[in-house]
């Protein structure tokens, strides 16, 4: 029997798997002391060594531990059934083996120059750090992992050599004398065999380079058909098989495969029944707890799980929620299109006449901007549905994206009215203080020539 190392891991087809702790109580009174039967091949399972495993439950439960590994001996003192380990167990294997990002189990540990910790990824490449404050770390420290890749137990991951190896590195080679050299001679000499033999097999279409139509006939069964009927069903074999894509990893950060935190987020809401839907704050604790209340990707999500076939009524209550998400910027109110995209021609194929409706509902309560509206309207793309749904999606909505795009003429007509009066008015404005000027230079001149009169006289 096996159980899965990762047991929050309910897929069927999860590969990775270790057998269940194995205890047994021994001794009675003061002396009594539990027995870890099956420590040595759990710890195999992990890629950990016993003694990790031992000391941890130590650790977790306050009580010396005794580690044999030459009679494959690992007790912990005091009572503890079987189910109370493996709980343990779940832990150790949370903190000190699986990847943080990927819930891999196929992790090394490794040890830094400056005495840090941390767990690196096989699978996707992440180095996951390790709390260096538990005591199990000062443990794996002081008895550090044997190095992977053949090298020497006692070395840590990046440490450098000292001269006094190199030393020993070159008296070695020096001791060995010409051994690389014959390495080499017999490399060469396999070479020379292989392509002896090679060139003695026969040709592949069984005759000379002359050998007539014989050539033609094969190159026929290995060629690709390239009539149009085969490039038609090829365009659309590959067309449904991105429209099946569902929604997986990607950009942040943090989420691959079908457990990824998004997946999370849709099927915790998907769960609840019509009657009890999670409110606006629970879903965005839940965002928030799961580390993607900031993700354009997790509009994605809400549109495809908040809500049903009532979503004209469901729009106006979840709009608080989805406009606050929306602060993030375009690629926010984008993802939630491509999502409503998905909703109608995934979910509820049967709304795709009510898409004009939909998009006047987000347009009014303030949650897409026209700017988005119109862009996802003009772009076409079988990245997220099949191409065949998503141009029948956009004919749906040309009504409102024709409304849409007149709304905005009227805007600028309007404008424009507005312009022409203003510069009306200017006008009207510069004439006036143009014909009190002239008044004012009439007033000079009478002034000036009654002045001149009086003089002469």
């Amino acid at each position: 029997m096996s159980i899965n190392i990762c047991r929050d891991n309910q897929d069927p087809f999860y590969r990775y798997k270790m057998p269940p702790i194995v205890s047994k109580i021994e001794g009675r009174g003061n002396g009594i002391k539990t027995a870890v039967v099956n420590t040595a091949d759990v710890a195999r399972a992990l890629a950990r060594p016993p003694m990790y495993v031992t000391k941890f439950f130590g650790l977790e439960l306050g009580a010396q531990t005794s580690v044999n590994e030459a009679t494959d001996r690992y007790m912990v003192n005091g009572a503890h059934d079987s189910a109370k380990l493996q709980d343990l167990l779940d832990v150790f294997i949370q903190k000190f083996v699986l990847c943080k990002a990927c819930k891999n189990p196929e992790t090394d540990i490794v040890i830094t120059k400056d005495q840090l910790l941390y767990r690196d990824c096989k699978a996707c490449g992440k180095r996951s750090p390790i709390d260096i404050a538990h005591k199990l770390s000062g443990v794996i420290l002081k008895n550090p992992p044997p190095a992977s890749g053949g090298g020497s137990g006692g070395k840590k991951a990046g440490a450098k050599k000292t001269k006094k190896d190199r030393r020993a590195e070159k008296a070695e080679k020096a001791s060995k004398g010409g051994d690389d050299d014959d390495d080499d001679d017999d490399d060469d000499e396999l070479t020379r065999r292989i392509q002896a033999e090679a060139s003695a097999l026969p040709r592949a279409n069984g005759g000379d380079d002359n050998s007539g139509g014989d050539d033609d006939d094969d190159n026929d069964e290995w060629a690709a058909d390239t009539s149009e009927e085969a490039v038609r069903a090829r365009v659309k074999a590959l067309e449904s098989q991105v429209g099946s894509i569902v929604l997986n990893g990607g950009e942040d950060d943090e989420e691959d495969g079908g457990d990824d935190v998004y997946t999370q987020l849709g099927n915790w809401i998907l769960e609840r029944s019509a009657d009890d839907k999670p409110s606006n704050v629970e879903v965005f604790k839940k965002m928030t707890e799961l580390g993607i209340d900031r993700k354009h990707r997790t509009l994605q999500v809400l549109a495809q799980s908040l809500f049903d076939a009532d979503i004209l009524k469901q729009i106006v209550p979840r709009a608080p929620l989805l406009k606050k998400l929306m602060q993030g910027g375009p690629n926010h109110e984008k993802a939630f299109l491509r999502g409503t995209e998905r909703f109608l021609a995934i979910d509820h194929p049967e709304l795709i006449p009510s898409i004009s409706k939909i998009l006047h509902q987000f347009y009014e309560n303030d949650i897409v901007s026209e700017e988005a509206i119109v862009y996802w309207g003009s772009h076409v793309s079988k990245k997220h549905v099949e191409k065949d749904a998503a141009r029948k999606i956009r004919k749906a909505a040309q009504p409102f994206l024709t409304w849409l795009a007149e709304a905005e003429e009227d805007d600028d007509d309007d404008d424009d009215d507005d312009e022409a009066l203003i510069r009306e008015r200017q006008q009207i404005a510069d004439t006036a203080a143009l014909g009190s000027g002239n008044l004012l230079l009439d007033r000079y001149f009478k002034l000036e020539i009654g002045f001149g009169e009086f003089w002469e006289r």
